[in-house]
């Protein structure tokens, strides 16, 4: 029997790291932000301004963990059944904290309550950091691997997923988000909340790098690889913002790169047996469907990601206190933008103007 993957096979192994590397970037901040809303922002004008860095733009981003999950179905549909034999729990889990932390963004201005507002505060912090925590400790599983047998079923508590190695993995994707989300509110925010976001950046981006070190070492330990320990190198710290996030996305990036070498060409290992490991060949579907899907994906994501690049340069703006307190939307704070880009003089006043000129 041939065990050795197939190009496709090998290329939507590649795509799929890639859709879960976009959704852990952009998603990443957006847990982030939802972590640090409470520190960060103080009053209701700047915990609105908060939510509203990543308000037009969060749902949007959980289409990646869609597509994400979509395309592993549809590719290696082996993996998507053996993973949810033994993750159901694990991964409802996930879909909890995803709804609460929606609900949240919904709720939170609905009912003019500091009670009804602390409320809905604490669940977005609790489910964002909820989330954050169990993507790591289930693709650290993933890496590590799970007790499974010839029949590919993963037999294994949620318990049994809580192993030192997991939680590592669930700690260094919690730290690596909240500084995901700590960058970018340095880049989208102004006044105090910029202010405070920087603090908040530089700290948890320490916490970050020792993690993520602790946590490449370890992998590097159990597949025979000292090279991957560079994951953690591009969050050294920056003294621009923007470098900042940059290197936050680039550990992240990095971070998934990582987990995919360290399951090829499995799918998902077996701590069992060697021998009940699941390959992405027994894994995979047919030539014909990874030819089709190839194709489609050819044709809509680069439409895709063109329509969700135009949505961020829509909402760009810096936003702070002085924009949420009377405006209420994202809308709302583009028209009051624009409409103070138009009243600005196109050219400077003359400092000298001629006698007789006011």
């Amino acid at each position: 029997m041939h065990h050795d993957p197939s190009f496709l096979q090998i290329l939507w192994f590649v795509l799929i790291g890639v859709l879960w590397s976009g959704y852990f970037v952009l998603e990443g901040f957006d847990f982030g932000v939802g972590m640090l809303l409470r520190v960060v922002a103080r009053d209701q004008s700047e915990k609105r301004a908060v939510i509203h860095t990543i308000g037009p733009v969060w749902d949007g981003n959980e289409v990646w963990l869609l597509v994400a999950g979509g395309a592993t179905f549809a590719a290696f549909p082996g993996w998507y059944a053996s993973a949810f034999s033994g993750f159901y729990l694990a991964l409802f889990l996930v879909l909890a904290a995803l709804i609460v932390r929606g609900v949240s963004f919904e709720f939170w201005g609905k009912v003019p309550s500091a009670r009804w507002r602390a409320g809905w505060e604490w669940a977005l912090a609790i489910s964002s950091g909820a989330a954050a925590l169990l993507f790591g400790v289930a693709w650290a599983n993933f890496a590590h691997g799970v007790p499974m047998g010839p029949d590919h079923q993963v037999h294994a508590s949620l318990l049994d997923l809580l192993h030192p190695y997991a939680l590592l993995g669930g700690v260094t994707t919690l730290s690596l988000f909240a500084a995901l989300g700590a960058g970018f509110l340095t880049l989208r925010t102004t006044g105090a909340i910029e202010a405070r976001a920087r603090l908040w950046h530089w700290s948890l981006v320490r916490v970050a790098a020792l993690s993520l070190t602790a946590f490449a070492v370890w992998t590097a330990s159990q597949h025979s690889s000292t090279s991957i320990a560079a994951v953690s190198l591009p969050l050294l710290e920056h003294r621009s913002s923007a470098f900042g996030f940059a290197g936050s996305t680039l550990a992240t990036v990095l971070l998934v790169a990582v987990l995919l070498v360290s399951l090829f060409p499995n799918a998902l290992p077996s701590s069992t047996a060697s021998a009940f490991d699941l390959t992405l060949v027994q894994a995979s579907s047919s030539h014909y469907t990874l030819t089709v899907m190839t194709v489609v994906a050819a044709i809509f994501v680069p439409i895709v990601l063109a329509y969700q690049s135009w949505t961020y340069w829509v909402f760009r703006h810096r936003l702070g206190r002085d924009d949420y307190d009377g405006a209420l939307t994202p809308v709302a704070v583009l028209e009051h933008r624009h409409r103070q880009t138009a009243d600005q003089p196109t050219t400077p006043p003359d400092p000298n103007p001629p006698a007789g000129v006011a």
